[in-house]
C-alpha cells in the first residue's frame, strides 16, 4: 500500500465527530438572523480542510414556517434534531408578540424545547432571548438582547439579568446576543471558544467580516448625529493598537487625538461605549489570548508584549474577565497543546 494512502487513510478514520447545531426556526424568523448560524459555522475549518459543525435547520413541528419575508422556510428536521444537537440555537421571531408580555409559549414550542438533551449549550440571537426567558431558561442568568427591546425585557422577564450594553454574553451553557448582525459575533465567540483563534479567524475571513468588534451595543443606540466638525478617536485607537505593548497613558492618547482629557473621555464613549481604559484593557486581553494560543511565548513575554507589564498583572485580568488563568487558557485552546 502506498504511503499517501495509508496516510490518508488513517487521517480519515482520525477525523473526529463533528459538533451537530441545531437552529429552531419558529414562525416570523427573520432569513438573515436564520442564515447566520449556517452561514458562520459552515465556514468553520479543521486543519486539513473538514468541516468543525453540522448545521441542521429545524421546526419545532418539523412544518414549515413562514418567515418575516413573506416566503416559507422548508426545515431539515422536525423537534428530532433538537434532542440530538450539541448547540441549539434560537433566531428571533416576529411572530410570537405575546412573549413581549412575559406570555407563554405556544405548545409545540414548549415540546420541542423540553426535548432538548441535557448538557446542551443554548444559544439565542437578538429576540431569540425572548423564547429561552419564556421557558425559564434564563432565571437568574445573565444575558442580553437587542438594546431597543431591553426596557420591554426587563419588564417582561424581572428575574433575568438583562445587560443591554454588550454585544453577548457567554455564561457557559447559555448564550445570549444583541440585536442582528451580533449574532455573526456570537458565533465566532463560539468557534473560538471550542476550536481557537486560527478557526474563528479563518471563518471571519470567509465571511468577510472582523474575528471580533470593539465596544458593545453602546456605540449603536441612537443618538444625535455629532457635529462633523467634532474631532473623532477612530485615529487613536488605530494608533493604540499599533502600540499595545508600550504604557499608554490617558493623557497620551488624548493628545494623540488633539483632546482635553474630557472631551477625550466623553467622545470616546460615545463612539466606542467603553471608556479607553475598559477598551485598552480589552484589545490587550484579546492580544494576549492570540499570543497565548498562537506561539510557544512565555507567560511573562505575552505579558510584556500585550503590555500588562508584568505576568501578575496578566494572570489578575485574566481571572477577572475570563475565570482563567494563562496557562490554563493555553492548555485549552493552543493547538501546539493539543498535538
Amino acid at each position: 500500500m502506498p504511503p499517501t494512502t495509508k496516510n490518508a487513510r488513517s487521517r480519515a478514520r482520525k477525523a473526529p465527530p463533528r459538533h451537530r447545531i441545531a437552529v429552531l426556526a419558529l414562525p416570523g424568523v427573520p432569513p438573515f438572523e436564520l442564515g447566520i448560524p449556517s452561514r458562520v459555522f459552515g465556514s468553520a475549518l479543521d486543519a486539513e480542510g473538514r468541516p468543525l459543525y453540522e448545521v441542521t435547520v429545524c421546526t419545532a413541528d418539523g412544518a414549515p414556517v413562514l418567515s418575516d419575508a413573506g416566503f416559507h422556510v422548508q426545515p431539515a428536521a422536525g423537534p428530532e434534531a433538537l434532542a440530538a444537537a450539541d448547540t441549539v440555537i434560537i433566531p428571533p421571531t416576529h411572530a410570537m408578540p405575546e412573549l413581549g408580555r412575559g406570555g407563554p409559549l405556544p405548545a409545540e414550542v414548549t415540546a420541542a424545547i423540553t426535548g432538548i438533551r441535557p448538557g446542551a449549550r443554548l444559544v439565542s440571537i437578538c429576540s431569540g432571548s425572548y423564547v429561552l426567558a419564556a421557558a425559564g431558561l434564563l432565571d437568574g442568568r445573565p444575558a442580553t438582547t437587542h438594546w431597543n427591546l431591553a426596557p420591554e425585557f426587563r419588564r417582561a422577564y424581572p428575574k433575568v439579568k438583562v445587560d443591554e450594553d454588550v454585544l453577548f454574553v457567554d455564561d457557559g451553557d447559555v448564550l445570549t446576543s444583541a440585536g442582528v448582525a451580533a449574532g455573526v459575533d456570537l458565533c465566532l465567540h463560539m468557534i473560538r471558544r471550542d476550536h481557537g483563534a486560527a478557526a474563528a479567524n479563518q471563518a471571519a475571513r470567509m465571511c468577510v467580516v472582523p474575528p471580533w468588534r470593539d465596544g458593545g451595543q453602546a456605540q449603536y443606540i441612537d443618538r444625535p448625529v455629532p457635529d462633523p466638525t467634532v474631532a473623532s478617536t477612530t485615529a487613536t485607537r488605530a494608533w493604540a493598537l499599533e502600540h499595545l505593548g508600550e504604557p499608554l497613558s490617558l493623557s497620551q492618547l488624548a493628545e494623540h487625538a488633539r483632546m482635553s482629557l474630557r472631551s477625550f473621555t466623553r467622545r470616546f464613549r460615545d463612539e466606542v461605549g467603553l471608556t479607553p481604559v475598559q477598551w485598552l484593557t480589552a484589545q490587550r486581553l484579546e492580544l494576549a489570548k492570540q499570543l497565548l494560543e498562537t506561539t510557544d511565548l512565555s507567560v511573562d513575554l505575552v505579558a510584556h508584549r500585550a503590555g500588562f507589564g508584568s505576568a501578575n498583572s496578566l494572570r489578575s485580568h485574566m481571572r477577572t474577565t475570563f475565570g482563567v488563568s494563562p496557562a490554563a487558557y493555553r492548555r485549552a485552546f493552543s493547538p501546539h497543546d493539543h498535538a
